[in-house]
């Protein structure tokens, strides 16, 4: 004898299409974070923090170079322009708050000399350091 079970719904295309999405980009912010970073360590930078998690977002990498401590935003889009325009000024205010909270708790980086970066990544290109992208004056 069978029982009627309940057979469980597929999930709908629509819903499940934002999923996949998602899932390709946090691949693809991975992906190009790993590439950044690597073009800093070939510059001589050392890596303090990836991903370094806030109420207010996270910093993507943190650097120290020298006497300098440096913020890195790094987007990826299609070509280097559609990444440099992914910065925005509530970006900009993000990166600065977050920073404001690792200076917090790391106040031996009080003195150094702080700077924001962007790196722009481009698929066939490679990365693009723009050093001192902005600053955190508001």
């Amino acid at each position: 004898m069978r029982r009627n079970m309940a057979r469980r719904a597929e999930p709908v295309e629509p819903f499940e299409r934002p999923r996949r999405e998602r899932i390709a980009a946090f691949r693809l912010g991975l992906s190009a974070e790993s590439r950044a970073a690597l073009l800093l360590i070939a510059k001589g930078y050392r890596i303090a923090a990836r991903r370094w998690k806030t109420p207010f977002g996270e910093i993507d990498i943190v650097a120290r170079r020298r006497s300098a401590l440096v913020f890195v935003e790094v987007k990826a889009r299609g070509s280097a322009d559609e990444a440099a325009e992914a910065v925005t000024e509530r970006t900009k205010r993000r990166i600065i708050a977050a920073a404001e909270l690792w200076l917090a708790h790391h106040p031996d980086d009080v003195q150094r000399a702080i700077r924001f970066d962007v790196i722009l990544v481009a698929p066939g290109r490679l990365p693009q350091h723009i050093a001192n992208a902005f600053d955190a004056t508001r």
